[in-house]
Formats: C-alpha cells, structure tokens, sequence
C-alpha cells in the first residue's frame, strides 16, 4: 500500500516513477546506486514505497555509475544509477562511458527540468537524454506514463543485448504524473508488452569454423591472447592450450579467464606484462584471439608473423588489430566447443615448456624482489603477501595507475574473479567496483585494491561501506605519488617527471574517522600478518601499505625504445634518476629483459 492521496479510497493510483520500478523490478533489476536531488524527487518517492528495489546511497554520482559497472561484470546483470539532473547527471558519466567500452549493461536514470521549461534556462536544466547519446546506446526521455513501460523494456533489452548502459531521463513533473494525468495513444495497445527473457547464444558458420581449426592445425607455435570475452570460458581455453601447447597471455581485462598458476598461462602482456608473454608472441607462428581487442596490440606478433585467427562476439572487432585469415564472430564459450574436436594435438611441446619455464623464472623474480625489501617497501611485498592471504572465491576490484601493474601481480587461484576500468582506465574505479560487488555477492569476500591517487578521489565512499557495513577489504599503495605517471613520461615521451607529486594523506586515519577498521604496514615483515588480521576482519577495513615510489611498475616488459627514452629524462634531469635506475637494473631483472641489456650503460651511470 501506498499513503499517496486516493491510496486510502482504493484507486491505488501509479505514477510514472511507480511504473518505472515496478517494471525494473519485474525485469529482476532490484539494486539502486545514487543520491537525491530536487530534480529527481519523484523517483525517490517511488523508491520510497517499493522497498524490494534496494537503494545504496553513494557519496558521488560517478561512484553509483562505477559501483553499477562493478555490479554488473561481476553478474552479467544491470543495476541502476540514478542523479539528479544537471551536475548529478553530468557526473555520472564517466561510469557510464566505463560500462559502454567494457561491455557493461547498466541503467541510468536521471531527471530532468519541468516538461514545459526544458530549454528555458531553468536551474539544471541540461539536456540528459542528448548528452547521454554517445555513452549510453539507448536515451530516450520518457514522455508520461503510458510511455513508461515500453521505454523501460526498450531500457532493458538495449543494455542487455548490446551489453551497454542505457538511459531514460524523466522530467521532474512527470515523474509524479499519474496513469490518470496521461492518455495513450492509439498506438499504445494496452497489453501488448511484456518482459519475455532474451538469452541467446552466437555461434558462427560450422564451415568457417573448419577453416579456422586447418589454420591453427597447420602452425608449430601457436600463442594464445585471452581477452574479456575469454571469462568465464578458462576451462575450455586451457583444453584448446593443452592439445595446441600454446600459452595463454592475458590482456588486463581477461586476468580471471584462467588462474594465474594454471600451467598453460604466461600471465598478462603490455607494458606492465611479463617476459613470458612477449617471447611467446615474438616467437609463434600462430595466433589464437579470444575476446581481446587490447589497445597494447604492438606488443602482439608483428602482422604477417603469425597465421591468425580471431573469435569475437562483436563483428566490428575483427581484424582490428591483427590482419587475421579467418574472424569467428559468437560467444567464446560456443565458438571453443566447436572448435576444440577439430584441433590435432602437437606432439612438440616445446614452445609451451619455454613460455613456462620463462614464467616461473619471471615469478621468482618476484619473490627475490619481495624477499628483499627494505623501507619504504617495494610494492612487490604487498602483492606477494596479498596473494598469500586472498581467501578462497575472492572477488579482486583493481584500479588505474601503477596499482594497474602491481594488480597484474597479484596471483589468482582458480574461482576467483578480477576485474578493473581496464580501457578507460578511469582512476577511482576500483572501490565502487567493490560497493557493487559485495552487494552482488554478499557471500564471497571482496578486495578493493587501489592506490593513492585513486583513493583520493573517491574518499567518501568508505563513508558507504561503513553505513550499510558491507565487509569489503581496502588496499590502499600509498607512495605520495602519481607514479604511473613518472614512469609513462619518462618510458614513453623521454621527459623527466612533471606534476606527479601527491600530499601525503593518512588513509588510516580517514577510514577510521568514516568508522572502518584500518591498518597501516611500513616494514614489509609486517605484511603477512596484517592482511591476514584484515582478511579475517568481521566488517570493512582498510590497509594502507607505504610503498617505495620509485619501484618500477615495469622493467622486463619494456621494449628498447622505452628504456632508451628513460635514459634520455635521466639526462634531462630526472630528479628520481638515482633510485629509478637502481631499481630497473636489479640483476634479476636485467637477465629477463632485453631492452635492459641493451641499453644497461646508459641507465647504469645514473645509478
């Protein structure tokens, strides 16, 4: 029951708003993210009375598109965002574009002015519905509520079919109207919607699948490059790994497709990959790409090296980005059960045995480096430690920055998930990703791995895991710096470092003023018995780890223009140089690294 007027007489009058959640919830969309405004009050009345839709209430608009984001690629399903018009509209954005290039379904709902002062230059009063064109594949305005159900099921389908955010932008008047307010038109035939499930499975033509399995059958050294469209088929990608022997590389947004100590794996690739991955790539003559359209394809074989071959759900994503012979378009699971019967095992396993040997070498780099650790602490303690204490089915949200590559560390065991802003790299991303998570799974534990500089900007969201107690585990790599940014300006442009210095923050200190638990590790002996006190926390609690800021995010990945330009800022006048080249020129690290040979003097003098 309602207590609107005319509840008590029976009419049980619906608004716009009511229509909206009502089909939202019958859809089995029942978790909210936002913040009230003027402009959007009407909804929140409707949330008000229909108490199955959860409401989370965030501390920022881009937080609630973000915590939506983290919802979704941890379900498969939407949850809504919803602000108020104007800034609150404006600011989700940023979350809405993260869904649109990581393939995210996500519902947005924002308000708008008065119907009758929309482009009058009223307070907030921007056009959501046309600014949210490019972001959202579907944003429409509603326009009462005999429009409300068809452009909620409109809503709905978009962002599940395609994967993408969708949005309705409701003016504030016509977020109270009533069913009695509005007529329908005489195309609006009463009863002729309904929310019908939409699975569907793409699979190509069996004929182009045959020609694929002849390309793949006739190469030596097949590699492997795994992508987001690889999760959730790790097992079927370590089959087609074992009768090819070819190593699996992971791009940044498939490091969950297998575990990180499955033995077919090499790890990530890029800048801030492994050795292991770029020799398998420099080295095969056949390529296998599984859901991946990396932007860090220079680090792929060069084209013509490698006879390749490409499966994608998305058609456009084809050749992008390597010239390959034949583009199998469907879901990675249905495409691999094909074409698993059609591959002949190779009897050589001699490439996929030194893509391991070269990883488990490039591990014990690891280790050495985390081994020896003095203050402040190589940020290889904390992932080494992390990874250790990381329960079982843990849920890992990473972030932006050289938290990026020290997240690609982080070594997954099989049923855990990760996942991060991993195209738009939007820094901040990691903790709602968490919010959204958590929620999602109440049952599993949830890491939220960030560094300073993303945790700065979204400060108050650990307000939101103390209000509604939702236990997720807060890494913070504190090292008063935009480092990511050194080494880029330095690595790809040759330019010393300019603007990266961060204020120092006690992000100890503000969990628990925001009523977290919290933790704080400065000498690396501490490490394990820290994150094994917050894993088994009963609530939320952050750790805040002081790391070494000159620690390099990479060094055996580069590749030799990159270390000659680091050379080039060293002697432009790098401020950090002395620190820097010590740290690149560990000698386990120079002995994976070929760009360290060959540019060992020119860093060495800066040592």
């Amino acid at each position: 029951m309602t207590d609107r007027p005319g509840a008590a007489s029976g009419l049980q009058t619906k608004t716009t708003s009511d229509l909206v959640v009502e089909r939202l919830l019958e859809w089995g969309i029942d978790t909210c993210f936002g913040i009230c405004g003027d402009q959007v009050n009407g909804f929140f009345e409707a949330l008000r009375t229909h108490p199955k839709m959860r409401f989370v209430h965030v501390r920022h608009e881009e937080n609630a598109a973000l915590a939506c984001v983290g919802y979704a690629k941890f379900t498969g399903r939407p949850a809504v965002c919803v602000a108020t018009a104007g800034p609150g509209a404006v600011h989700l954005l940023n979350g809405l574009y993260d869904a649109r290039i990581d393939g995210a379904p996500v519902i947005a709902i924002t308000g708008l002015s008065y119907h009758d002062t929309i482009g009058a230059h009223f307070l907030q009063d921007l056009p959501s519905d046309r600014l949210f064109e490019h972001a959202c594949m579907f944003s429409e305005r509603v326009m009462g509520p005999t429009h409300a159900l068809a452009a909620t099921d409109l809503a709905v389908r978009s962002a599940l079919m395609n994967r993408t955010p969708s949005h309705l932008a409701i003016p504030i008047d016509v977020q109270s109207f009533t069913l009695e307010q509005d007529t329908a038109s005489p195309k609006n035939v009463p009863g002729h919607l309904s929310v019908a499930p939409q699975p569907f499975t793409v699979i190509p033509p069996e004929e182009q699948v045959r020609q694929a399995a002849e390309v793949l059958n006739a190469c030596r050294r097949v590699a492997i490059c795994a992508g987001a469209g690889a999760r959730g088929s790790g097992d079927l990608l370590e089959q087609v790994a074992e009768v090819l022997g070819a190593p699996i590389v992971k791009a940044g947004l498939g490091k969950d497709c297998v575990p990180d100590d499955s033995p077919y794996t090499t790890g990530g690739m890029g800048l801030i990959g492994t050795r292991a991955s770029h020799e398998a790539f420099e080295n095969c003559d056949g390529f296998l790409i599984v859901g991946s359209s990396t932007p860090y394809y220079e680090f792929w074989p060069g084209p013509g090296q490698a006879r390749g071959v490409q499966i994608d759900l998305n058609a456009d994503r084809i050749g992008m980005r390597y010239p390959v012979e034949v583009g199998l378009v469907g879901h990675a699971d249905a495409v691999l059960t094909r074409l698993l019967p059609l591959l002949e095992r190779k009897d050589d396993r001699s490439f996929l045995e030194q893509a391991q040997n070269t990883y488990r070498r490039w591990w014990e780099l690891i280790g050495e480096q985390a081994a020896t650790s003095g203050t402040p602490m190589r940020p290889q303690v904390v992932t080494w430690e992390l990874s250790k204490a990381l329960p079982d089915r843990a849920i890992v949200t990473g972030d932006a920055g050289t938290v990026t590559a020290w997240g690609g560390r982080l070594r997954l065991r099989r049923g855990m998930q990760y996942s991060f802003s991993g195209t738009l790299c939007t820094m901040g991303s990691a903790l709602p990703y968490a919010i959204g998570a958590q929620l999602a799974h109440p049952d599993r534990p949830v890491i939220a791995f960030t560094g300073d500089g993303s945790m700065s900007m979204g400060m108050g969201e650990l307000a939101t895991l103390a209000q509604y107690q939702l236990p997720v585990k807060v890494v913070v790599l504190r090292n008063d710096s935009l480092a990511l940014e050194v080494w880029e300006q330095t690595a790809l442009l040759g330019n010393p470092q300019m603007g990266c210095e961060l204020h120092p923050i006690d992000f100890a200190a503000v969990a628990r003023a925001c009523g977290l638990t919290a933790f704080r590790i400065d000498d690396p002996s501490d490490a394990a018995d820290v994150f094994a006190r917050a894993m088994a926390h009963d609530g939320p609690c952050l750790v805040e780890a002081v790391t070494d800021p000159n620690e390099a995010p990479f060094g055996e990945s580069l590749q030799p223009t990159h270390a000659q330009h680091i050379a080039q800022a060293f002697a432009k006048g790098e401020p950090a140089a002395g620190p820097m080249a010590r740290n690149l020129l560990q000698e386990g690290r120079v002995a994976l690294s070929p760009a360290l040979q060959q540019h060992y003097d020119d860093l060495a003098r800066y040592r």
